[in-house]
């Protein structure tokens, strides 16, 4: 059996930005419950993974998905002598950041902001400076390394550690490697936990049935979420033990390229999703244009905004000043703003911000 080491030493990995002494919970846990308490990650109920569906409580939202990928990536550490508590730190945080309307919500503020938005590096600055109304959570550097280093949508067999701990405060992309095994767990179970409960989504949303299932994916993995997600861990660990990285087999992973195309395909790109991704991007594009119109009318004027036409004014003037510390710091630039804002928003705020908008008559469409 393989020996997984890091080669960043512990002192590094549990440094935090701001210095304070260790309780009874040691680090790495301690960091669980500071992202539980948060604001972002209670939002995330209400954030829509792939289906959106406020109404139907077993459609999967963002933290199911980010307790998923909790308890997965912390079951394979456990077996490969890991740490399974800094695993489990690292799948609450991962998607911190993540936009409204799930993918649907990301593509879209792509296409409007100046700069890309990359969730991954998104939810590392939540964590950073836009939680605890900018003071951020002070979480540990391998925490933080294991948030920004995460994405499940990459084809990759396995993942290996960096050799180098990775600059942080400088980032804006995805690390090539994550700093931390237990980081390399957590970005190969990201996989594991998204496809089969999209899977479960898809056949009782109608887009699918079962029998659409490629013959040999459901042969060797099965159509149940339970059955896909143990086959893939014990396939992870049984792969890893033995070739000192984190992975999967060259069958299984041929396997699992199978099952993304299929579900990029019958799912994702599903002429059913059209309506609903178009519908997401007609919401964020007039929540975007009104805002922008707004800021560039009053800027830091904080008292303007509680003067102005509608609720989601006086909110978004009280949020500009709540964070004007971190604002400032780059002279309180819009699209900064914007995407901190917006993203930060979940399903059922922008729907009721869209609907708030309607009522002035100015869309800005």
């Amino acid at each position: 059996m393989s020996e997984f080491t890091n080669p960043s030493p512990s002192f590094l990995l549990t440094r935090r930005h701001t210095i304070r002494p260790e309780d009874v919970r040691g680090p790495y846990f301690r960091d669980q419950t500071a992202i539980i308490h948060s604001l972002a990650f209670r939002r995330l109920k209400h954030k829509t993974q792939v289906f959106f569906s406020p109404e139907n409580d077993h459609i999967c939202t963002r933290i199911e998905h980010s307790l998923h990928v909790a308890s997965i990536s912390a079951t394979i550490c456990k077996a490969l002598k890991l740490d399974t508590e800094l695993a489990h730190a690292i799948g609450l945080g991962h998607d911190l950041g993540h936009a409204p309307f799930g993918h649907a919500g990301e593509s879209a503020l792509n296409r409007l902001m100046e700069k890309p938005f990359i969730h991954e590096v998104h939810s590392l600055r939540v964590a950073d400076k836009l939680e605890n109304y900018g003071k951020g959570l002070n979480l540990t550097f391998a925490v933080r390394d294991g948030i920004i280093s995460h994405c499940g949508e990459v084809d990759e067999q396995f993942v290996e550690v960096a050799t180098a701990p990775n600059n942080l405060d400088e980032a804006v992309s995805r690390p090539k490697s994550p700093g931390t095994w237990e980081a390399c767990v957590v970005r190969v179970s990201d996989s594991i936990a998204y496809l089969g409960r999209d899977l479960e989504d898809a056949i009782k949303a109608n887009l699918i049935t079962a029998d659409d299932i490629p013959k040999n994916i459901r042969s060797s993995l099965g159509v149940k979420n339970s059955d896909i997600i143990n086959k893939l861990v014990f396939n992870v660990i049984d792969w890893s033990k033995t070739n000192g990285k984190i992975g999967f087999s060259p069958e299984m992973f041929s396997l699992l390229k199978a099952f993304k195309r299929f579900s990029r395909t019958h799912i994702y790109a599903n002429p059913k999703m059209d309506y609903w991704n178009s519908y997401s991007e007609t919401v964020l594009k007039s929540i975007y244009h009104y805002l922008g119109q707004l800021f560039e009318k009053n800027q830091a004027d904080f008292n303007a905004y509680a003067i102005s036409k509608t609720a989601l004014d006086n909110k978004f003037g009280n949020y500009i000043k709540a964070l004007q510390g971190i604002y400032s710091v780059n002279g309180f630039d819009r699209d900064t703003i914007l995407t901190d804002y917006i993203a930060g928003m979940t399903d059922s705020y922008a729907l009721h911000c869209f609907e708030n908008i309607l009522t002035t008559g100015t869309t800005g469409l």
